[in-house]
């Protein structure tokens, strides 16, 4: 379907504990405005791992990885989305802790890329609990619960809805994917005219 977001690459990430309504919502309206949607998740050398959602415990099959993207493939996508529920704390697990998360170190890649749009919806920000610099002194929302951890990570916590700052949208909560979508899809829609214009 094409749209205004066509030729724009859009990626999820996915694990168990998914919030069904807000994942459903998004395989439906990004690709509504044209966007080619991706959803990764660390597959730990299988072919596809099948997860389970948070309140129907709705099965939903995932093919793609984010281990071993290279910069050209981590820079064709226009947005990178850390959903809410407890995707953020399972892709968070790592079996070395010298070492960054896989989830983590991918998403600490995709804020070096100013041309990404990055969406991190309700508890999504646990995610970032190992690079608290990323947001460290950025305006940003996130659930009730995670506020402390937001005081804790230096960021500068507005009470609305979704907040935009630059680079970096967030939510509240999964209700909110609505608007957070839109959001995302307006955020990236900018980019690609100041780019366009640019050249």
């Amino acid at each position: 379907m094409s749209g205004p977001l066509t030729g724009h690459r859009i990626a999820v990430l996915m694990e168990s504990d998914f919030y069904e309504h807000e994942i459903w919502y998004y395989s439906y309206r990004f690709p509504e405005e044209g966007a080619d949607l991706h959803f990764l998740t660390r597959l730990w050398g299988q072919e596809s791992l099948t997860f389970t959602g948070h309140e129907y415990r709705a099965p939903f099959v995932c093919t793609e990885s984010f281990e071993n993207v290279d910069d050209d493939t981590l820079r064709s996508y226009s947005a990178i989305i850390v959903p809410s529920a407890m995707v953020s704390d399972r892709l968070r697990y790592s079996e070395d802790l010298t070492k960054l998360p896989p989830a983590t170190d991918f998403v600490r890649r995709a804020f070096a890329e100013p041309t990404i749009v990055k969406g991190i919806i309700c508890h999504g920000l646990w995610l970032l609990a190992r690079v608290p610099e990323l947001v460290s002194g950025r305006r940003l929302t996130c659930h009730p619960n995670l506020y402390g951890d937001a005081l804790n990570m230096g960021a500068r916590y507005v009470d609305q809805d979704v907040v935009v700052d630059g680079d970096l949208v967030t939510g509240r909560t999964g209700a909110q994917a609505g608007v957070f979508a839109r959001t995302v899809i307006e955020q990236v829609q900018q980019r690609a005219v100041v780019g366009a214009g640019a050249r």
